[in-house]
Formats: C-alpha cells, sequence, structure tokens
C-alpha cells in the first residue's frame, strides 16, 4: 500500500478512490522490510538509523532531551507469521534518578490513521505531517512522550504490524495478538541496541491510549508465554479499546466514525479471507469510506467522515444492513469477539484509566476487563475520570481525560519501576 497522498482530480482513480502518491520518499528505503526477511528471532533488529526529533517542522521551537533511533525488527503477525514492524527508539539525555537501572517504556501510540504516512515514528522527525489539503497530521502524544524521557526513562515508540512499513496490504490496526506482540518485540528490540544506556533485563513496562491501551493490555497478556525475557513491572491502559463489540452504536454520528473504517481495514489485513464478507455488506458510498480510510490520517478521517451516520433504510449511509445485526451477529460478531481484553491473565500490575461517560469507548469496556483481570487473580487498579458528558458526539470524554489522567498514569508507571507497593481495587 503506497502510503502518503497526493489527492487531485485529475488523477485516474480505481473504483471511485484517488490514486495515492507518497510525498515523502526519504522514507521509503528505510521502511521497505527485505523480502525475504533475515534469520532471526522476534525482537531481532533488522536495521537502525539515527534520527532527528522535532516538535514542529522547524525544530526550532524547543530541543527533546534526547536522541533519537528509528529501528526495524522482527515480530509475528496475527497469524503467527514473521513480519517486519517499525518504531523510534528514545535515548534520554537526563539520568535516571529511581530505584535500579534505567527503565523502558514501551509505548503503544493511539489512532493517527492507518496510511503509511500517518505512522508515528515518520512523524517525530517532522512534528507535522502535511502535503495538501486535509492529509494533516501531527504527533498529539508528544507532550507525553517528552516529559517521560526529560524524567529519565528510555522509550521505544512502536508504530503497530503493518504500520509504516511500505508492503502490500496494511496495518492489523485493532488485532489483539499482533498489537501486543509487536509491542512485546519492539521493547526486547531497543534492548538489543548498542550504546544504549540499557541493561539487558531492564525493568519494562507499557503505555497506550484507545488502540494503543489496546496493545499494552494485549502486550501484559501475552507476556508470559510470548516473552518471558522481557522484566515486565507494569502496564498503563488509558481508555483502552478492550471490546470492539460494544463501539459500533456509540460510532455511530461521531466526530469519530473514521475509526471504524480502520477497525474493518484491520481486520482484512489480519485475516484476508474476510474481504468478500465484509465488502458484501457495505453501500458504494461504504466501499469508498473503507479503502479511502486505508490512505489517510485521522484529520482526513474527522474531515470526511465526522459525525456521519452508518445506515440508513434506503442505503445512503455505509452499511447495507442495519449495523445492530451485522455486529451482533457471526461472523462479524466472533472476528470482534476475537480482540476483546481479558481472556488471559497479565503478568504484572495493571492500571485502567477511564472515563465514565465516554461516548466513544464505552466505560463498560474498561470495567469488564478489571473485572475480569480480577477474577483472574490479576493486580488490577480501575481508576475512574468522572467528568461529566460533554459535547458527546464530539467525543470529549474521550480526548480530554487523557491529557487531564495521564500525569496519574505516568506516576504509577514511576512507582512500578521504583518497587513501590501496588493499590488494586478488585474488592
Amino acid at each position: 500500500m503506497v502510503g502518503v497522498l497526493a489527492i487531485s482530480a485529475s488523477m485516474p482513480t480505481t473504483n471511485g478512490i484517488a490514486t495515492a502518491r507518497a510525498d515523502d520518499t526519504k522514507y521509503l528505503e528505510f521502511y521497505t522490510p527485505p523480502s525475504p526477511l533475515p534469520a532471526g528471532r522476534p525482537g531481532d533488529l533488522i536495521r537502525s538509523e539515527p534520527m532527528r526529533l522535532v516538535y514542529e517542522p522547524s525544530g526550532q521551537l524547543g530541543s527533546w532531551v534526547a536522541s533519537g533511533t528509528r529501528i526495524m525488527y522482527q515480530t509475528t503477525d496475527a497469524k503467527g507469521n514473521p513480519v517486519a514492524a517499525t518504531g523510534v527508539y528514545l535515548e534520554p539525555s537526563n539520568p535516571w534518578t529511581g530505584n535500579g537501572p534505567r527503565p523502558l517504556i514501551a509505548y503503544a501510540p493511539g489512532p493517527y490513521g492507518i496510511g503509511e504516512q500517518c505512522a508515528p515514528s515518520r512523524l517525530m522527525d517532522q512534528g507535522i505531517h502535511f502535503s495538501q489539503g486535509f492529509d494533516l497530521t501531527f504527533n498529539y502524544e508528544e507532550t507525553f512522550l517528552a516529559t517521560m524521557v526529560a524524567r529519565g526513562f528510555a522509550v521505544v515508540v512502536a508504530d503497530g504490524v503493518g504500520m509504516g512499513t511500505h508492503i502490500p496490504g496494511g496495518p492489523e490496526f485493532a488485532n489483539r495478538l499482533s498489537a501486543g506482540t509487536g509491542l512485546l518485540d519492539a521493547a526486547r528490540a531497543a534492548q538489543k541496541l548498542p550504546g544504549t544506556s540499557l541493561t539487558p533485563h531492564a525493568p519494562v513496562a507499557f503505555w497506550g491510549w484507545l488502540s494503543g491501551g489496546q496493545a499494552a493490555g494485549s502486550a501484559a497478556e501475552q507476556a508470559g508465554t510470548y516473552a518471558p525475557d522481557l522484566n515486565v513491572v507494569g502496564a498503563a491502559l488509558n481508555t483502552p479499546m478492550a471490546d470492539l463489540t460494544l463501539m459500533p452504536p456509540f460510532l455511530d454520528g461521531n466526530l469519530l466514525v473514521g475509526a471504524l473504517g480502520y477497525v474493518l481495514n484491520g481486520i482484512v489485513n489480519a485475516y484476508p479471507e474476510t474481504k468478500d464478507l465484509l465488502m458484501s455488506t457495505l453501500t458504494p458510498r461504504g466501499q469508498h469510506f473503507v479503502q479511502w480510510s486505508s490512505y489517510i490520517c485521522l484529520v482526513q478521517s474527522v474531515a470526511d467522515f465526522g459525525f456521519r451516520h452508518l445506515y440508513f433504510p434506503d442505503n445512503t449511509g455505509y452499511f447495507n444492513v442495519d449495523p445492530a445485526t451485522l455486529f451482533g451477529s457471526d461472523p462479524v460478531r466472533s472476528l470482534l469477539l476475537a480482540q476483546k481484553l481479558g481472556s488471559l491473565k497479565p503478568n504484572a500490575p495493571v492500571y485502567i484509566s477511564a472515563n465514565r461517560f465516554d461516548s466513544f469507548n464505552p466505560y463498560q469496556a474498561s470495567s469488564d476487563l478489571a473485572a475480569d483481570w480480577c477474577a483472574k487473580g490479576a493486580d488490577t487498579e480501575l481508576w475512574t475520570n468522572e467528568q461529566p458528558p460533554f459535547l458527546n458526539k464530539a467525543a470529549m470524554n474521550t480526548l480530554l481525560p487523557y491529557f487531564v489522567d495521564g500525569e496519574r498514569s505516568m506516576q504509577w508507571l514511576t512507582d512500578r519501576f521504583n518497587g513501590a507497593p501496588t493499590t488494586p481495587n478488585c474488592g
């Protein structure tokens, strides 16, 4: 899939979709995986290179107290096949002043879109990506990352399986299995980078929001069996997309309804055999929605699809069947349930932060996850943000609490690295 968009009415189209053209070809050499992949194991480095870190394109408005290294490493996809994934390692300039060796945060970014150009590791040396029109995106999590490295945490940001890499297909967005393995192997790859301040058994914790929260939770669930070599001490899940079956009614008419296009593409990219089934449920407008979503970033998704409804009885929406029936029945329901967190016990303490009135990713997903993990004996703490409903269809109760409660989540991770007692609230 070619990523960066150049949208023009004069360009040839296929099924009504503008052909995408990359305007940042400087990334193609690094982000195109070798074929075949070199012999190796999950977490092995394939290549790395130094990269600049900026908050905005000029690089003059502030500076990172860290150095950056772009990485490509081996991991596994949803079916267990070896694949290449990318990310960026941040080596702090400041010392770690807490207990023990310098810790590592394996950071799973939230949704940025699923076009190649949206990959977080590509954004970190641009600050803002823009080609034309609404092909615009920025690293909205850079304040968290900058704070982490300033406090002495090493950080590895994992793009996610299929995200950013120049390959046929695309990201396995919101796939539980590959989201977790991609994050675990990013941590392994960071520890294998030469010349860093990390020790081989440095403490590791996971962090993520929304789809990144799902990845962090999946990594915590799979770490004991998939990556027992990692010294995992905790996982902070901020508004995790823990149960996709609950989301469709909340997506309808929402500012972030475009995320459904990412989810459907993620299912098809992970399980190509589902493509005909899913595409047959879409109107021509819906097919455009799904296909175009695979090329674009979050800002364009909002501009093109924000506040749209999924279904109208006259088939002028995105689906030709009632989404309640489609998503509530097999085989689609089973596909979504397969991405649900909570079936495995995490091998380290977990912290879940969510807003009670979230109008995009319902609170029930987080509360059910906490209950499931508690029932398995996991050390689990659920923090509930009580910000009242505000501009529901604009997803304010999804967006604002992350920035309000992010410091609380970061302090929880700091306590795990320092060996402080946990405060589970399973009772």
